[in-house]
């Protein structure tokens, strides 16, 4: 089956429209009508072969959502119509103790959505910057939220589960006080889920103009990580911080704001390291440092199902196919609140 893409020819080249073939579903594969894919910063790296093994034509997008349009004929949990997502994950081995304990995630042959070897031609993966997408039943989500906001849930399936699965594995929640750093794309969904969750949430920010848009978000309180007061004010005294920068920046100023066995967690990935910390403020308070990548499958109905129950969306820009580029250049800019998405409508225009 041919269809309309997105996507790059190599890392020197911006993205352009493509033709790209999907497989036929298979007994237990679920052939999905993409109607939003989000554009998140691991597309652009890999699209530009910033990040290394980029396989092109590239085709990117991991944050798809959209209607079931067949269904193979041992499919038994959805149902042409079906209102369904796509998050970073489209196969795995199956049989290691990651897949059993439903953290496919972790899995060591774990398929991306895009630029993962796969049997599908052009052997490797191509994501969701395109009209339809073949997913095996055990990866395909199943979304509650109304048809009016399916453009905002798109950025849940990387945003979203990025941010709720650490605050989970860390126990957010009352009685907690949580810090999260960074208002972006994943910050700003790590402020309405630890909010949701009922903990104390603080906001870290270098933009004095940024707290009000944090405390809309879900911040109880809101600090500018440039004043050295208003960090000091919060030493030992948070449970868990949730550090969503995706820059090399330090992170001893934010481990001596720990309590005793703190911790937290690195969700950003920069293109270099981040500076060392220093040994002494790990081991006096016993606090961790800790990574966290995306969540299972089964993780991920579940903050689908917790964001539908408590109204959480992502705050969105929606752009056209032929406004992806400008938006990459847009995103590297910081200018977007919070996160783009792709009207895959228009990638016949």
């Amino acid at each position: 089956m041919s269809i309309n893409a997105y996507g790059a020819l190599s890392g020197d080249r911006p993205l352009e429209p493509l033709r790209i073939s999907r497989r036929a579903p298979g007994a237990h594969d679920v052939q999905i009508d993409i109607a939003f894919c989000g554009i998140c910063h691991s597309d652009l790296h890999q699209a530009r072969a910033e990040w290394a093994g980029t396989m092109f034509p590239c085709v990117p997008g991991h944050e798809i959502v959209g209607r079931v349009a067949a269904v193979g004929s041992d499919v038994t949990g959805f149902a042409i119509g079906d209102l369904v997502g796509v998050g970073c994950i489209v196969d795995s081995c199956r049989d290691c103790a990651d897949c059993g304990d439903d953290l496919e995630n972790y899995c060591d042959h774990m398929v991306g959505t895009y630029n993962s070897p796969t049997a599908d031609a052009p052997g490797h993966t191509l994501g969701g910057y395109a009209e339809q997408i073949v997913v095996h039943e055990r990866y395909v989500l199943r979304i509650r939220h109304p048809d009016a906001q399916l453009a905002a849930v798109a950025p849940l399936l990387c945003a979203g589960i990025t941010t709720y699965s650490p605050l989970r594995h860390w126990n957010a929640g009352p009685g907690k006080k949580i810090g999260v750093v960074g208002i972006g794309g994943l910050g700003h969904m790590g402020l309405k889920l630890a909010h949701a969750m009922g903990a104390h949430v603080v906001a870290f920010t270098t933009s004095e103009s940024k707290r009000d848009a944090a405390r809309a978000l879900g911040a109880d309180e809101v600090v500018v990580s440039r004043n050295a007061d208003e960090m000091a004010a919060h030493a030992k005294s948070f449970d868990f911080i949730l550090n969503t920068v995706a820059a090399p920046h330090d992170l001893d100023a934010f481990l001596v704001l720990l309590k005793r066995d703190g911790t937290m967690a690195l969700v950003g990935a920069p293109a270099s390291p981040h500076p060392s910390p220093q040994v002494f403020n790990l081991i006096m308070k016993r606090r961790s440092i800790a990574g966290s990548m995306i969540g299972g499958i089964a993780e991920t109905q579940e903050m689908l199902d917790f964001c539908a129950a408590h109204d959480i969306v992502s705050d969105i820009e929606l752009v056209d196919a032929d406004q992806i580029n400008a938006s990459y250049e847009r995103m590297l800019a910081g200018d977007v609140k919070y996160r783009f998405v792709i009207d895959t409508t228009t990638l016949a225009a």
